[in-house]
């Protein structure tokens, strides 16, 4: 039954009457708006972790995503995140990129600081993350296997990338297509009738120029650096072909590299000095394009030259090997420092974080082929191979606490069946090779329509590991990143009914000795100006802190009934 807002009019009967008579009110009932009546029923609910069974889950621990400083100025958050949850992560303030310094030093005191008020306030708090790609000090790391450069007081040189004179058959800097045949001339028929050249035979005229190529291959190249193709060129015929960029032979990336070539029976010398553009960049093979002049084209003496402004400087690379030996020191170090700092708190950790691939699930990933890394992107596993993630764990291992819960932890899984598979095969390699792993972590930044069924698969699977399975990041918003202005009851409804699926259906599907517990990644709404899912109606509570009806589905999926 609605409740009755009483209005009382006090009508002046002495306007009316006269004035010895005494004032009356009279009454109308109102209905309460609907949106008020809602919004109590929403805030009469109580703090989340009571909805708990701990009885049954005598070891769930229900978190929150928090920042640092918003949980240690004591205010809102932090009474809100202590009033409903039992363990918070860190979104960003525990990681490599945060906490190690330009120097290779660890600045810990806000994490100190972090873990003995957390502790105080007896939440927990959960150790986030030692291995990834991402939030890395990428710069400091890139330093340590950087190539040794001993400077020289001469002026800047064009130094030789590649060069070809066709005296042997080494061709490790040149291929061609199917229709543009190679061979080479007879000795004398060089350049300046001296030694031999190649020579390209395009039997006809193609539809297109590119149906007959000649590559060159060397390097990949970055914006702004300075090259010089120098070359001996001529043909039986006159003839003009372009020159195209690509990745690899094969692979187009922009019409124009080193300009158009003009040949003729005459042998001439083709000189193009260049700039590299972002149109150009990452190129790593030049194409020359042949296919609309039917003749022979001959090549002599080609060289390709970058511009080193520093001269004679001399850049002694370190090897894989040396690479491989200083990163895992670093390693060492980074996890050795912020474990031992945080053992007396933290009983667990996301040792490993999203190593699987997203376009091949079985495999791990890499930066090899991305055309962009972001500036605190650094890939462990390029550098130290598939076994990062074991000398990860077992580092770990070796400087905390004998009993603590190590996991590994990805995203996609509910999203990417394979990617799920893909992780539980690398969990089993890393096991095989001594690893002691002992729960996994799904992350499930999902959308209130995601699959149920895949949902459920997931969970089916992680259960089947017998390790502690952890819903590690669950946030939620809708198809097309719709945003808060837009959000619409119907959605918010869909959102409800969601958080409430995915939290039955882990305690559903994973038995209870399993359930390490689940963290809602952000339990307000995302600010417009945040780096994650920005502006978006993804938590529990709004910016201004209101429950949400998302806050209703979260109680009723703890109830666990």
């Amino acid at each position: 039954m609605k409740r009755l807002y009483k209005i009382a009019f006090g009508l002046s009967w002495a306007m009316l009457l006269a004035s010895c008579h005494k004032y009356e009110a009279l009454e109308f009932q109102v209905a309460k708006p609907a949106s008020f009546a809602a919004q109590e029923q929403i805030d009469a609910y109580q703090p989340l972790k009571t909805y708990i069974d701990r009885t049954a889950n005598p070891k769930f621990k229900f978190g929150a995503g928090t920042s640092l400083q918003s949980y240690l100025s004591k205010g809102i958050i932090y009474r809100l995140t202590n009033s409903n949850f039992d363990e918070i992560t860190l979104g960003y303030e525990m990681k490599h990129g945060a906490v190690v310094q330009a120097d290779g030093s660890l600045a810990l005191t806000n994490v100190k600081n972090l873990l003995e008020t957390a502790s105080k306030a007896g939440i927990t708090v959960f150790g986030h993350t030692l291995a990834w790609h991402a939030n890395q000090n990428a710069t400091y790391l890139k330093g340590l296997i950087a190539p040794v450069v001993t400077p020289s007081s001469s002026g800047p040189t064009w130094d030789l990338v590649i060069g070809a004179d066709f005296e042997t058959d080494n061709a490790s800097v040149y291929q061609s297509n199917t229709n543009a045949v190679a061979s080479f001339t007879a000795a004398g028929e060089g350049f300046n009738g001296t030694g031999r050249a190649l020579k390209i035979s395009n039997s006809a005229v193609r539809t297109n120029d590119y149906d007959a190529q000649l590559f060159l291959k060397f390097p990949a190249v970055a914006v702004g650096e300075k090259y010089e193709l120098k070359m001996n060129v001529r043909s039986d015929v006159a003839a003009s072909y372009p020159t195209q960029a690509h990745t690899t032979p094969g692979a187009y990336k922009f019409y124009d590299f080193f300009g158009a070539i003009s040949s003729t029976p005459t042998w001439t010398t083709y000189t193009k000095e260049i700039t590299v553009t972002a149109d150009i960049a990452t190129s790593g093979a030049l194409a020359f394009n042949l296919g609309k002049t039917a003749t022979n084209f001959y090549f002599d003496n080609i060289t390709l030259k970058k511009y080193n402004p520093l001269g004679g400087t001399t850049i002694v690379e370190k090897t894989a090997e040396q690479k491989k030996t200083i990163l895992t020191a670093a390693l060492d170090t980074w996890i050795k420092g912020i474990v031992t700092a945080s053992k007396d708190y933290v009983k667990a950790w996301d040792v490993v974080n999203e190593p699987m691939d997203d376009a091949k699930p079985a495999e791990l990933k890499t930066a090899a082929g991305r055309t962009s890394i972001a500036a605190d992107e650094f890939f462990w596993q390029d550098y130290l191979g598939k076994d990062y993630a074991l000398k990860a764990f077992q580092l770990a291992r070796q400087y905390g606490n004998t009993t603590d819960i190590h996991f590994i932890n990805d995203y996609n899984l509910e999203y990417s069946i394979d990617k799920c598979k893909g992780l539980i095969d690398y969990v089993k390699y890393l096991e095989g090779k001594g690893a002691k792993i002992d729960g996994i972590g799904t992350q499930m930044h999902i959308v209130a329509t995601s699959d149920k069924a895949k949902i459920e698969e997931m969970f089916k699977l992680l259960a089947a590991t017998g390790k502690l399975i952890k819903i590690s990041e669950l946030d939620m918003g809708f198809t097309g990143n719709v945003k808060t202005a837009q959000a619409t009851p119907e959605q918010y409804a869909a959102q409800s009914e969601m958080y409430k699926y995915v939290i039955k259906k882990y305690f559903e599907l994973i038995p209870a000795a399993q359930r390490y517990g689940i963290t809602i990644w952000a339990p307000q709404d995302s600010p417009a100006t945040s780096s994650w899912r920005a502006g978006e109606p993804i938590g529990l509570w709004t910016e201004g802190f209101v429950r949400k009806p998302a806050y209703v589905g979260t109680a009723e999926g703890l109830k666990n009934k």
